[in-house]
């Protein structure tokens, strides 16, 4: 089955049994993520994890209205609006940029919708407008990047070169690896969103004396400056988080990512099996290699579906704490939230390397234990 024929199916078998007032009740979701443009990539793979778990749950009780933000606020801003106002969906997910959460979520949960986010966690959302109706399945902005600050200090790097976006997650990219990190910066950088020519970046890092190039650069961001850095004949070492290395980026890449070092919370070859059985079934309904999008999304889904089992989301308060109880199986293995709703949970090293014709990673070591964000701190709730 086509996923729009999946998708239809599952929505009209829950309009059709009347499942979305009884028992416990059925959950409208709205989901905005990105499908079209720059970063279309990242969106799609957070919107087919989602939906090969409802599919594997064969629960009709959920009835999910996908929308497209093309990345741009205003439209997302838009969307939220049809799909609270007009849609009345119970809760909302999908948004992958961070600048876009900012523009969705704080309205979203003021009108009491639970908010899951498989992607973005800016700082802001962790720490002071922590709300308890946001969870966060995938990890706090800083996190990654704290894990590649503590890689380069193991590595005996003590002079990086540092570069991101200029928005919240590159922001919270640059700040999370300095967290970390006990050396000296060559230099540091914040680049356009959406930039595509680095060589001025580039120049910048040759001249720079640096040891060591950290950078946080996802979807085509990062698939442009990796080319441009490999066919610069710079030859200093990078380390980056997995949005820099994920999948897809990865075989536009090619072997210029081998032998890279990442950090992510989640790789194919975590040992447990529920990861097993994502990996070998999201290869067999889409044809592909799941990425960390892939598994966030699949893990958003399964967190929900978990609480559903348990609660109506008409009651909110049992809702929320069914949620927190983070009763289901991870693709990550052990899984919990903080205080402030976002994971508590290994961060590990990667390597790239090839298998065959395709290009993926391979976990090499962990580099930071049952991490938490330093945000919760600032969180009253």
């Amino acid at each position: 089955m086509t996923f729009k024929a999946f998708a239809l199916a599952a929505s009209v078998a829950a309009l059709a049994t009347g499942a979305l007032a009884e028992g416990h009740g059925g959950v409208k979701v709205g989901m905005i993520t990105t499908l079209s443009g720059g970063g279309a990539g990242l969106g799609i793979d957070v919107r087919d994890g989602f939906m090969l778990a409802v599919k594997q749950s064969g629960n009709t009780d959920i009835e999910v209205i996908i929308k497209d933000d093309q990345r741009k606020p205003e439209v997302a801003v838009r969307l939220a609006d049809e799909l609270i106002q007009s849609d009345k969906v119970d809760v909302m997910t999908g948004i992958i940029w961070s600048n876009l959460a900012m523009a969705v979520v704080p309205g979203a949960v003021a009108q009491g919708k639970f908010y899951l986010s498989p992607n973005a966690g800016p700082s802001a959302l962790a720490g002071q407008g922590c709300h308890p109706n946001y969870f966060n399945v995938a990890w706090q902005n800083d996190n990654l990047h704290e894990a590649a600050g503590a890689y380069a200090n193991s590595a005996g790097f003590v002079n990086s070169f540092i570069l991101a976006p200029n928005y919240p997650a590159g922001q919270d990219a640059l700040t999370g690896y300095k967290r970390q990190y006990r050396g000296e910066l060559a230099g540091e950088l914040f680049t356009t969103l959406g930039q595509t020519d680095y060589a001025s970046e580039i120049a910048q890092i040759r001249a720079s004396g640096a040891d060591s190039v950290f950078f946080f650069l996802p979807g085509g961001m990062g698939i442009s400056f990796l080319k441009q850095y490999a066919d610069s004949g710079v030859d200093i070492p990078v380390i980056g988080p997995a949005f820099s290395f994920d999948q897809g980026i990865l075989q536009a890449v090619g072997e210029a990512a081998i032998g890279v070092v990442n950090t992510s919370q989640w790789n194919k070859d975590i040992d447990n099996a529920t990861n097993a059985a994502f990996v070998e079934s999201f290869q067999a309904e889409y044809g592909r290699l799941p990425s960390l999008y892939a598994s966030q999304g699949f893990d958003t889904a399964n967190l929900l579906l978990s609480a559903m089992e348990t609660a109506s989301v008409t009651d909110a308060d049992a809702f929320r704490a069914a949620l927190k109880a983070a009763d289901f199986e991870s693709t990550r293995g052990d899984f919990a939230f903080g205080p402030n709703n976002h994971p508590i949970q290994d961060i590990y090293v990667r390597e790239v390397i090839k298998e065959g014709d395709v290009f993926t990673n391979r976990i090499i070591g962990v580099a930071l234990e049952d991490h938490a964000d330093v945000y919760a701190a600032e969180c009253k709730m």
